[in-house]
């Protein structure tokens, strides 16, 4: 079986021929420029330094997973934070597809940081307003310089053509991701889109307790009074095509971070399955599992092209943006969830247990799956916007 590597190099060219075609006859780029290899290794070498699996198990034991200093080396030191964020407001000016290499690094590592929800969700709502703003602006360089965390108070689950909850909710806002380490909620309402601290009176995040423990989730409640006296961003219309514009990113990127997720799962795979033997013989010499890792191999290639498509689609803003979104997050959660399975599978008996590392994968990926909208929500998106009818619909 080949190497990781010698796999990574022949998907490159499985890409690059994927790239001759694209939507409506555009030619997405999906290969990555020198710079975003870059900023891959710096991402990399500061996960890889930072890494401390009984740390980490403890963190999340303790319902407070998050490192405040990798996120602060993270989000101001590499300038991670402040990607999607143009120059002119203290961002660094990059687009969507060096944001999608930073969450692959993440997705390798299930690292518990907020920047999918906060540098990406977040910021992208903010963008999708006015910049020039005073008050837009001045959050959005926050953002940029990591010195503030801002979450868009929807449940982790919305998707970008969901329904979306408003201050108002009965029994508060639940399930959204990384409330409790937030500064400032994005919190719709009827007349438009609010910037409301945490620690504002009236406001409450409770958390709870979620499957996937790297990344918590909470139930948010925000008082008229809190609201009243947050900062009014914009008016209702503009508030939900922005809050929709920042989940549609969200939900691009994402499939970044799901294919991150199962690289590792493969590798770790095929070097446990090189190292362990059985019968004087690794058992990855073994045909059929050399055949279920071929398989998988094949799986993540694909969704290797679908998920740099979704975020080359975002960057450059083409209008078959939300196809490409939706192809990626039809197909990229499956993977990943399949990968994590086998991942705990053809580790054995290791596999199971709390010390190594395979469950915190397994539960990052069945999360991600209902993350920003259903799998199988996105495959009805995608029919809709091909015209073709949706599984087990009447024909027209």
């Amino acid at each position: 079986m080949s190497t990781v590597d010698d796999m990574n190099t022949d998907a490159d060219v499985d890409t690059d021929m994927d790239a001759e075609t694209g939507p409506a006859g555009a030619a997405p780029d999906l290969l990555y420029s020198e710079e975003e290899d870059d900023l891959r290794a710096a991402v990399r070498s500061l996960l890889t330094g930072r890494a401390d699996l009984p740390a980490a198990l403890g963190r999340a034991e303790s319902g407070a997973p998050h490192d405040t200093a990798l996120w602060t080396s993270l989000a101001a030191g590499i300038g991670a934070a402040g990607l999607l964020v143009p120059e002119d407001l203290g961002g660094q000016g990059a687009s969507h597809r060096e944001a999608a290499v930073v969450l692959e690094e993440l997705g390798r590592a299930v690292t518990p940081a907020p920047f999918l929800t906060s540098s990406v969700i977040a910021t992208q709502t903010l963008l999708a307003l006015k910049p020039e703003s005073a008050a837009v602006g001045e959050l959005l360089g926050a953002l940029a310089a990591g010195r503030t965390v801002a979450v868009l108070a929807v449940p982790l689950s919305t998707g970008p053509d969901g329904p979306l909850p408003t201050a108002t909710t009965s029994g508060g806002i639940r399930a959204v991701a990384d409330a409790t380490v937030a500064d400032v909620l994005l919190v719709l309402a009827d007349d438009g889109l609010y910037a409301v601290g945490t620690s504002a009176p009236g406001v409450t995040v409770r958390p709870g307790t979620p499957l996937d423990l790297t990344r918590p989730l909470s139930t948010v409640t925000v008082d008229p009074a809190a609201l009243a006296a947050g900062t009014r961003l914009t008016d209702a219309g503009a508030a939900e095509a922005a809050v929709r514009r920042g989940l549609l990113a969200g939900a691009g990127l994402l499939a970044s971070e799901q294919l991150g997720l199962a690289e590792w799962c493969l590798e770790a795979t095929v070097r446990h399955t090189r190292e362990r033997h059985q019968f004087n013989r690794p058992i990855g010499s073994f045909q059929a599992l050399k055949h279920r890792m071929a398989h998988l191999w094949l799986e993540i290639v694909s969704a290797r092209a679908a998920a740099r498509g979704a975020a080359d689609a975002l960057a450059t803003d083409s209008p078959d943006a939300p196809l490409a979104v939706a192809v990626a997050q039809a197909y990229c959660g499956r993977v990943a969830v399949h990968a994590a399975e086998e991942c705990v599978q053809l580790h054995g008996g290791i596999g199971i247990t709390w010390e190594h590392p395979a469950h915190l994968y397994l539960k990052r990926a069945k999360s991600d799956e209902i993350a920003l909208g259903s799998t199988g929500s996105h495959r009805e998106r995608l029919a809709t916007l091909t015209a073709l009818p949706a599984p087990g619909a009447p024909a027209p």
